[in-house]
């Protein structure tokens, strides 16, 4: 069993430690993470400039590779020829902070298990529903809990995407799990607009907005029911529901303007 194990937060956040730590013991384990924080990067990855890796040395991180790009970097760079063999699993996180409902388009956590996913390897993102970090330790234990699972049940057949948001909660680990689907939230709060030293506007991306549909199977509605939820993913973004109208609206071409 080999684990390759990524984040977004950057080589050196407390949630990458919990979680290879957390991984210890279930196979042979890679960290190739980002050398900065990449949270909000989606599924980018860098193709204006070479990317480098160097291998972190001294104190937790001892032995992890670092990459200078973005989180979809580390899973591509580590899957085409970095690391020289293909892993069984790709686990990304922990995460601070959710990533719930439209957030998931967003993330850097997601983005780094769906590159494993695109390249056929089945593939976990953890994230806390809350930032700063606390009771880390008993959502690492979760997530042990669900890799057990998973890999007690095999890893055979087609490769799958889970997405995981566990409460920050010192009990996390005794929850109840809870299949669920992706939520909605609201528009994203305004900008924040300050002025640079020089006199320049400068804007910051605002928070998120409120949820919007969080009803009873949705993400949110697990976690603030004091359960994990686990939401299955897919890479395909088709409408397939519209696909028959498109098609008739679509199929005539226009005359043209002669």
């Amino acid at each position: 069993m080999h684990i390759l194990i990524a984040n977004d937060d950057g080589y050196l956040a407390p949630g990458l430690a919990a979680l290879v730590e957390a991984m210890r013991g279930l196979g042979e384990i890679d960290v190739i993470a980002p050398e900065r924080n990449a949270s909000g990067t989606s599924n980018a990855l860098t193709l204006d400039r070479p990317l480098q890796v160097f291998e972190a040395r001294g104190g937790a991180q001892a032995g992890f590779r670092v990459v200078n790009g973005t989180p979809s970097d580390c899973v591509h760079v580590a899957l085409t020829g970095l690391l020289g063999y293909r892993p069984d699993l790709v686990v990304s996180g922990i995460n601070q902070g959710a990533n719930m409902g439209d957030d998931t388009l967003y993330s850097g956590t997601v983005a780094a298990a769906m590159e494993g996913h695109l390249f056929g390897i089945p593939a976990i993102a953890f994230s806390q529903t809350e930032k700063g970090w606390t009771h880390l330790d008993a959502a690492a234990r979760t997530a042990r809990a669900i890799v057990e699972r998973v890999l007690a049940d095999g890893l055979d057949g087609p490769p799958w995407l889970l997405n995981v948001n566990m409460p920050n909660r010192p009990d996390a680990d005794r929850l109840p799990w809870q299949v669920t689907r992706l939520g909605r939230r609201h528009a994203s709060e305004g900008v924040i607009q300050q002025t640079n030293p020089r006199g320049d506007p400068i804007y910051w991306i605002g928070p998120a907005g409120e949820a919007r549909d969080a009803g009873d199977g949705t993400d949110f509605c697990a976690t603030a029911g004091g359960c994990v939820s686990i939401t299955p993913l897919q890479v395909d973004l088709t409408d397939h529901a519209g696909l028959a109208h498109w098609g008739g609206r679509l199929a005539a071409p226009r005359g043209g303007t002669g």
